[in-house]
């Protein structure tokens, strides 16, 4: 079986040479559940664990897309560089990066456009797409209940950053020959989104058979519950690849204060002519923003991420410094055990 049928390409097969182990070979991570994964080699699908080295580096885990190195046919040895990733910051207190799936092409961040339907939280899920590296695209699903769907676009066609903007109906399985142009064979696309955004049926309607389960959302709020339990890699019929994962209840932001510019990039350049450097856009004299009218939802969203990433840079720079502190105190109790005449 072809490796070009996953996505294997010149650029992996680089990184896979600089590995230097002949007697290892190349495989995607096609599904990961906690410690246990399956992986699509050249010979066909296997179950896989880590290799020791690689279980005590927790950092470079490997998770769904992930291009590896697999030794004895059933180990994994090494993870390749990846070409882009999804991430976010991991739920609760610790300042950690939660990759949640690599070397995607296209990213499509699905939305219902029922009762759920938030622009604030599309914002949120584009902030992170631009940062992966992958193209994002926004796909509004449940247009088969919305009352206007062409205004919905228009809304978010606003606060896209130029990202494209698809309106299909899973349910009714309308619109998606637009969502399938953005791809094609050897190609990794991913969904993101809330549960209840209607991605397994999605998922359902692209493969052309029922491999995800379909549960209904609250009437109350149009939220969903959990039916994706796991991130898996999926063949699509026509040749491309689709990364389908749990609906994400807590996204909180993983990148640097200028993540947000890609995300809000009518912003970010009009912010450029303002008077002051450090103009924060709430009434500053010359303030370039203001005078363009921008939304005001919109912009104190802005404001807010920012909020957010400029926290985040505070932590992890208040971590390094104690990773540094750590890291000097183990040198100086090696130079004393070293130097000590009674050892």
């Amino acid at each position: 079986m072809s490796l070009e049928r996953f996505g294997w390409n010149s650029h992996f097969e680089s990184e896979f040479a600089r590995v230097g182990e002949t007697r290892m070979e190349p495989a995607r991570v096609a599904l990961a559940d906690r410690e246990r994964f399956f992986v699509w080699t050249q010979s066909g699908e296997a179950e896989a664990t880590v290799s020791g080295r690689l279980r005590h580096r927790f950092e470079d885990w490997p998770v769904v897309g992930d291009w590896v190195a697999l030794e004895q046919g059933c180990r994994i040895a090494h993870i390749l560089p990846r070409r882009t990733w999804f991430s976010r910051k991991q739920p609760g207190a610790a300042i950690r990066e939660q990759v949640i799936a690599t070397n995607i092409d296209v990213l499509f961040v699905v939305c219902g456009l029922d009762g759920d339907f938030n622009p604030r939280r599309i914002e949120r899920y584009l902030l992170l797409a631009w940062e992966s590296g992958a193209k994002p695209a926004v796909v509004l699903n449940k247009a088969d209940v919305c009352m206007d769907v062409a205004e919905a676009a228009d809304r978010v066609a606003e606060i896209a950053s130029g990202a494209p903007i698809l309106t299909v109906s899973a349910r009714e399985g309308w619109g998606l020959p637009a969502l399938e142009a953005h791809l094609q064979p050897g190609l990794t696309a991913a969904f993101a989104g809330s549960s209840g955004a209607g991605k397994s049926t999605l998922v359902n309607r692209l493969l052309g058979r029922e491999q995800q389960i379909v549960q209904e959302v609250r009437a109350s709020d149009s939220r969903g519950r959990h039916t994706t339990v796991r991130r898996e890699l999926f063949l699509a019929p026509n040749g491309w690849l689709l990364i389908d994962s749990p609906g994400l209840r807590e996204l909180q932001l993983w990148g640097n204060t200028e993540s947000a510019d890609a995300a809000f990039s009518d912003i970010a350049t009009l912010a450029a002519g303002c008077r002051f450097r450090d103009c924060r856009h709430q009434g500053e004299p010359g303030c370039a923003v203001a005078a363009a009218g921008i939304d005001q939802a919109r912009l104190a969203n802005y404001a807010k991420l920012q909020r957010e990433l400029a926290h985040l840079d505070r932590k992890l720079d208040q971590r390094a410094v104690l990773e540094q502190k750590r890291r000097i105190k183990r040198i100086h109790r090696a130079m004393r055990r070293h130097y000590d005449p009674r050892t």
